[in-house]
């Protein structure tokens, strides 16, 4: 029996894509929680800590840009569930052998295959819930999936206070698995059941190039989310490096940066899918809080030696609230797509978003030849946030949208 959408904000394939995510983003940002203990471990010296942990995370975002675009049309072309499946079994059994390495290329290796699985969870879930729940209600559930998903950052740094780096993958795959025993009572989407035995066009990933107005949405939808990795990447990932520059009394620890940040994020989410619900429009939702992010990031440059740890963190929770519009963001780039491309557009989308942080880096690095290290930073956020407003700008609403169509 076919279904159809529902009423209910939150349902078993609300909590099912949301405990999903929980753990992807645990997995996701282990890495950077546990690099230092597990590299040490590997016995590595400070410089080889430094050069082999930059190799490793460039390499899982590696995989998760090819791991983007493979599960984005797995999904078009076999289903929304061949996804949830697939990318938990493929990432749950990275992390169990994760827990195993014994070199930094091993480590490497396991990462690249992780950040292949990794990459399919959050477009899969938000598309399946989009083409599930009703369009009223569209918002306020893929709001709820993020919110509780990003919580998994904050677990993970939890839990490596408590537990061996090694015994931090083991639990990560662990979680993994448990959530295939939930995933048994989740359906398929109605709207892709429809179109699935017609002959059309499905999981095409050239389909975003060969369409000037569909490429163009397809462009508008990544810029959006840029200024999220710009703080993740950039302020929050460097906040000792700031902390120093700023001249605070204290010292920064980074991961602990990283957690303040996510709860922020989390109850962004959250609060963005009821803003968008009450105004009516994503794209009003959305300005509101590129503003919060212009607000809280100047906050962090305004920063000085007279500030110490707890006013960095809180800044920092500040500026993940302010980012918090993931949830929106990814719901956006799938209510622009048709039902036979609409799981690549979700998929690839975040991912494309997240492969943007390299280059983001290239010209922080390339301001400082010019500039100090924080003018530097200034620079690159002058420049994404204009960016990221003027995408939002020329991208149509899309809050109550009708997603029973397909791409020609």
């Amino acid at each position: 029996m076919q279904k159809t959408s529902s009423d209910s904000v939150f349902n078993i394939v609300v909590l099912v894509a949301a405990l999903g995510y929980f753990v992807d983003i645990y997995d996701l940002l282990l890495f950077n929680i546990v690099r230092v203990d597990s590299l040490t471990d590997l016995r590595l010296n400070a410089a080889q800590i430094k050069s082999a942990g930059e190799f490793i995370i460039s390499i899982q975002m590696i995989g998760l840009l090819i791991g983007g675009i493979i599960w984005g049309v797995l999904g078009d072309k076999k289903g929304r569930l061949s996804v949830l499946f697939g990318s938990i079994i493929l990432y749950s059994i990275a992390n169990i052998v994760n827990g195993f390495v014994q070199t930094p290329n091993q480590y490497a290796l396991v990462r690249f295959v992780a950040g292949l699985g990794l990459a399919g969870e959050l477009g899969a879930g938000i598309t399946l819930v989009s083409e599930l729940v009703s369009k009223e209600k569209r918002g306020l559930s893929t709001s709820l999936v993020a919110g509780i998903g990003l919580t998994g950052a904050v677990v993970a740094y939890f839990i490596s206070l408590k537990f061996h780096w090694r015994t931090c993958y083991f639990i990560g795959g662990g979680l993994g698995f448990c959530l295939l025993l939930l995933r048994v009572s989740v359906f398929e989407s109605g709207m892709y059941n429809a179109v699935k035995e017609m002959k059309i066009a499905k999981g095409n990933f050239l389909m975003f190039f060969n369409k000037r107005s569909r490429f163009k949405k397809y462009l508008l939808a990544i810029l959006i989310g840029l200024p999220t990795w710009y703080v993740i990447g950039i302020l929050i990932a460097f906040s000792n490096n700031f902390g120093e520059q700023f001249g605070l009394s204290e010292k920064i620890l980074p991961k602990k940066a990283t957690m303040f940040a996510y709860v922020g994020i989390a109850l962004g989410d959250v609060l963005v899918g009821l803003l968008s619900h009450w105004l009516k429009s994503r794209r009003k939702a959305l300005f509101i809080f590129f503003s919060f992010t212009v607000i809280s990031i100047s906050f962090y440059f305004m920063q000085n030696g007279k500030g110490g740890a707890s006013a960095m963190y809180l800044i920092c929770a500040a500026m993940g609230f302010s980012t918090g519009f993931w949830a929106i963001f990814v719901t956006m780039a799938a209510e622009q797509f048709g039902t036979n491309l609409r799981a690549s557009a979700a998929t690839t989308i975040p991912n494309m978003v997240r492969g943007s942080l390299p280059l983001m880096l290239l010209l922080f690095n390339g301001f400082q030849n010019f500039t100090t290290y924080i003018n530097a930073a200034i620079w690159v956020g002058i420049i994404v946030m204009t960016v990221s407003i003027i995408a939002a700008y020329f991208t149509k609403e899309t809050f109550g949208k009708d997603l029973n169509f397909i791409e020609e």
